[in-house]
């Protein structure tokens, strides 16, 4: 009896070792085969720490390497809720939170929660808490300050040596800085409308929240992927406390830096645009006015300006009208500026000389069933006078002799109807209606600049081609692209789009246009002391409802001088100015005062010699006092 008593304890001891051997078993294999992805990644991520490292956002210089736009760093203040218990992190937030003008209350309340519950059931330990970005350097001093000197209220001298590393590491990494990226712009409002802005992001990289500077607009908005730099990044195990094992890093890449983006503009002569516009923009209350100034042979912008404007460091102060770059975005009529194409295409094409004369009908020329106008009863103009006192009968009439079809392929051949390619945003086609879609009219209309619209740089750039020999350039805006070192990677060159025009036919359209700015011409005021000049104005009737509307005008002059060895083409286009508004009596002058600033500043060798020879050396060549005076007018 006592034997099967023994004997069945003893099989109810072996089967429960039994039973506990299988369910170990199958623990194991759970745990090591069953389990083993979702248990091997949890252990990961209490093991391994991923730091990712946010790249730095190259700099925007203009072309003589002067700081247009560049990034520095404030402060983002984080905490670690794991490493304080609640009494700690109330002390924690009544510390810190009159310095981050913070409540106390609500801070105290993110330092204490310590665990989050995960999508799938989970509670994970929260070991990160963002509590502040955009801080100045200085008042995480205070923070750091103010931490080191942290009293939990117990006397830590009677604590063990693990309660003493304990409270250390509280004072010392419970609260921590990180970097936060901010871009500056440090001349304010100065080429704000090509620079554009760019904003701070939080990006997800490899599932890690970084936060780094994205363009928003203008060349930081096209040159982003070029500014941005690539993050770099580094895996490493840590200890149970979360410090980085450095013996046990497994990959470490450092970021990658954006490259710097050289601009063609010249700092200075920016300068000089925007402080001339701003006077003119007081002295005659337009809605906007616009200039720029281009080097015709290359297409390079040397600068480029739109009033009203914004202060890229805070874009948000500012309206959508003042951040609108009107000079790609904006579209208008663009009046008599537009007689460069009609007269250049027909002298191209030999159906008109210089001297050859039009009836310019005393100012009423009836024409399908609508009568056209001059501001001035003009009778018979040459196609230079045409030119010159801006008759909108006589360029009709040359459009008339052209006819539609070679008067279109001038339009889009001078790139009306297209993208000129600058490397902005929001830049627009323009209207250039094939002449399929022209009315009876057009083939008269257009060739005075109705019934077209363009942007203030496609009319430039036109200009700028009969200043360059009749070819059309690309504008230029990025000369090239630098590492941080300085050292070039990309340089951009001049591209040449096609030629348009012969430089026989060039050379006759910028005699006419020199004259634009004699004392017979429509813009005088535009002349310069030392060098000759080559222009055009436009006084064109704003188009609202589809209605031509009395007393609204955009007022334009575009010029270049020295008009035989053009240096430099500037456009100057005032909408709605209050204080007059023909072009050459309010752009023109703005034209001179640019003009001559610049061509000062360029150093750029004048053309017209102001100093009188003297007495002496007339008498030995026999050239009388009055004969002086008139070769000099001549």
């Amino acid at each position: 009896m006592a034997k099967k008593l023994q004997f069945r304890k003893l099989l109810m001891l072996g089967l429960l070792l039994g039973a506990a051997f299988c369910g170990l078993g199958y623990r194991l294999v759970d745990l090591q085969c069953l389990r083993h992805d979702e248990l091997s990644a949890k252990a990961e991520s209490n093991t391994h720490r991923e730091f990712v490292f946010a790249p730095r956002r190259g700099d925007i210089l203009d072309v003589q390497g002067n700081v247009l736009a560049t990034s520095t760093f404030a402060k983002t203040i984080a905490a670690d809720p794991a490493l304080m218990n609640d009494e700690q992190a109330d002390v924690i937030a009544r510390t810190i939170a009159p310095l981050l003008q913070l409540n106390d209350r609500a801070l105290y309340q993110r330092l204490a929660t310590r665990t989050r519950l995960t999508s799938k059931g989970e509670t994970n330990l929260i070991q990160y808490v963002r509590i502040k970005q955009r801080v100045p350097v200085e008042t995480w001093d205070k923070i750091q300050a103010a931490m080191t000197n942290l009293s939990f209220g117990v006397d830590e001298r009677k604590l063990s040596k693990t309660e003493q590393a304990a409270y250390r590491a509280v004072r010392q990494k419970a609260v921590f800085a990180e970097d936060f990226p901010i871009r500056v712009y440090p001349n304010k409002s100065m080429a704000a409308h090509i620079l554009g802005y760019a904003q701070t992001e939080d990006v997800e990289i490899n599932s890690n929240t970084v936060s780094e500077i994205v363009g928003t607009d203008g060349i930081e908005k096209t040159m982003d992927d070029k500014l941005a730099g690539v993050a770099g990044w580094r895996l490493t195990e840590t200890d149970r406390r979360g410090r980085e094992l450095v013996s046990l890093r497994q990959q470490d890449l450092g970021a990658r830096d954006g490259l710097n983006v050289v601009l063609t503009i010249d700092s200075v002569i920016q300068n000089i645009m925007e402080s001339a516009l701003a006077d003119a923009m007081e002295k005659h209350t337009p809605i906007s006015i616009s200039g720029i100034a281009i080097r015709p042979k290359t297409g390079e912008i040397l600068a480029m300006a739109t009033l009203p404007n914004f202060d890229p460091n805070n874009p948000g102060a500012s309206t959508p009208d003042a951040r609108r770059d009107r000079i790609v975005t904006d579209v208008v009529e663009p009046g008599s500026t537009f007689k460069i194409v009609v007269i250049s295409g027909a002298l191209n094409d030999r159906l008109v000389s210089l001297n050859d004369m039009f009836d310019c009908e005393h100012g009423h020329f009836p024409f399908a069933g609508r009568v056209l106008h001059d501001h001035e009863p003009y009778g018979d103009l040459t196609v230079q006078q045409i030119i010159m006192k801006s008759s909108n009968i006589g360029a009709a009439k040359v459009g008339i002799k052209m006819g539609e079809d070679r008067l279109y392929d001038y339009i889009s051949s001078y790139g009306f109807g297209a993208r000129t390619g600058l490397p902005l945003p929001g830049e627009v086609v323009g209207i250039s209606r094939p002449v399929r879609n022209w009315s009876k009219v057009s083939v008269a209309q257009i060739p005075m600049g109705q019934g077209i619209a363009v942007t203030r740089l496609q009319m430039m750039m036109a200009m700028c081609a009969i200043a360059n020999d009749g070819v059309l350039m690309r504008p230029m805006l990025v000369d090239r692209l630098e590492d941080p070192d300085g050292s070039t990677v990309v340089k951009y060159s001049p591209q040449s789009v096609r030629r348009i025009i012969g430089e026989s036919a060039d050379k006759e359209m910028i005699e006419a246009l020199k004259t634009v700015v004699s004392s017979e011409g429509t813009a005088p005021k535009a002349a310069m002391e030392h060098y000759t000049v080559a222009g055009k104005t436009g006084t064109a009737q704003k188009v609202e409802g589809g209605e031509y509307v009395h007393g609204k005008y955009i007022a334009s002059f575009i010029g270049f001088f020295p008009a035989d060895d053009p240096q430099l083409c500037i456009s100057i286009v005032l909408d709605e100015p209050k204080e007059g508004y023909y072009g050459g009596q309010v752009a023109g002058p703005v034209f001179k005062e640019i003009a001559e600033r610049a061509a000062n500043y360029l150093n750029i060798r004048p053309d017209i010699d102001d100093k009188p020879a003297s007495p002496d050396v007339l008498a030995q060549a026999g050239v009388t006092g009055r004969q002086s005076r008139e070769n000099r007018a001549q």
